[in-house]
C-alpha cells in the first residue's frame, strides 16, 4: 500500500524560487465522480487498445499518425483531470493491486516500429529548465500506458476515488508531459515527412506551375 500524502490534495507547498498562483479547478460533486471515472476509464482503455494494435506492427505505414490521434485523445482526458479539484480517497493509504504488467514488450514493438526515429529532445519542464533532455516515443508511451493501467485495475477493482487520485497525480507529475513530449516528436516527423522538400522537386513544381498558367 502507498502512502497517498503526496499526491494531489495533499496540502504541500509547490517547491520553486517563486510559487505559482492558485489555479482555478472544477469542483465536482459526489454523485458526478462516478461519471466522471467512467469516462476517464473509457479513454485510458481506448489508449491501451489503440496503442497495443499499433505495437502489432499489422499497418506500419499508418502508425505514426495512429499514435498521434491516441495521444491527443488522451491528453484530452488528461486535461479534463487538471481541469478539476484535487481527488483525495477516504484512505489515505493506496490499495495494492497487484503486479504491473510487463509494459517491455510494447515499448520493444514500438521501438522497432520507430527505428531510427524514436529519440527526440525536448525541454521537460519550461518553467523550471530551458536545458533540453533526450528521451523516447517509445518509452513515454510505454509509461504512459503503465500509469493508465494502473488506475484502471483500480476502477475495475470498484476504487473509483483511487483510480481517479491515481490518473489526475499521475497526470500532473508524469504522464502528462510525456504524452504530450511523445506527441509533439511525432508531429515533428511528420512535419518534416510532409513539408520538406527537396530544391530539386521545389523548382519542378514551380516550373509545372508556370506551364499550367
Amino acid at each position: 500500500m502507498s502512502d497517498l500524502t503526496s499526491g494531489p490534495g495533499s496540502g504541500d507547498a509547490s517547491s520553486g524560487d517563486a510559487p505559482l498562483e492558485d489555479v482555478p479547478a472544477v469542483a465536482l460533486e459526489a454523485g458526478e465522480l462516478s461519471d466522471f471515472a467512467r469516462e476517464i476509464a473509457g479513454h485510458a482503455a481506448t489508449f491501451l487498445s489503440g496503442v497495443a494494435e499499433v505495437a502489432t506492427g499489422a499497418a506500419p505505414e499508418t502508425a505514426i499518425s495512429a499514435l498521434i490521434v491516441q495521444l491527443a485523445q488522451v491528453s484530452m482526458a488528461g486535461a479534463m483531470l487538471g481541469a478539476v479539484h484535487d481527488v483525495v480517497p477516504v484512505e489515505r493509504f493506496e490499495t495494492d493491486t497487484g503486479p504491473d504488467p510487463d509494459l517491455d514488450p510494447l515499448r520493444e514493438s514500438l521501438a522497432g516500429l520507430l527505428e531510427g526515429i524514436d529519440d527526440y529532445a525536448a525541454v521537460f519542464d519550461p518553467l523550471l529548465s530551458t536545458e533540453p533532455t533526450l528521451g523516447r516515443i517509445s518509452d513515454d508511451i510505454a509509461d504512459v500506458a503503465g500509469d493508465l493501467s494502473h488506475g484502471l485495475r483500480h476502477y475495475r477493482g470498484g476504487r473509483l476515488d483511487e483510480a481517479l487520485w491515481w490518473w489526475q497525480f499521475s497526470y500532473l507529475s508524469s504522464w502528462g508531459q510525456q504524452a504530450l513530449s511523445a506527441q509533439r516528436a511525432l508531429l515533428s516527423i511528420v512535419s518534416h515527412q510532409r513539408l520538406d522538400v527537396d530544391e530539386e522537386s521545389a523548382t519542378a513544381a514551380e516550373a509545372d506551375a508556370l506551364l499550367r498558367d
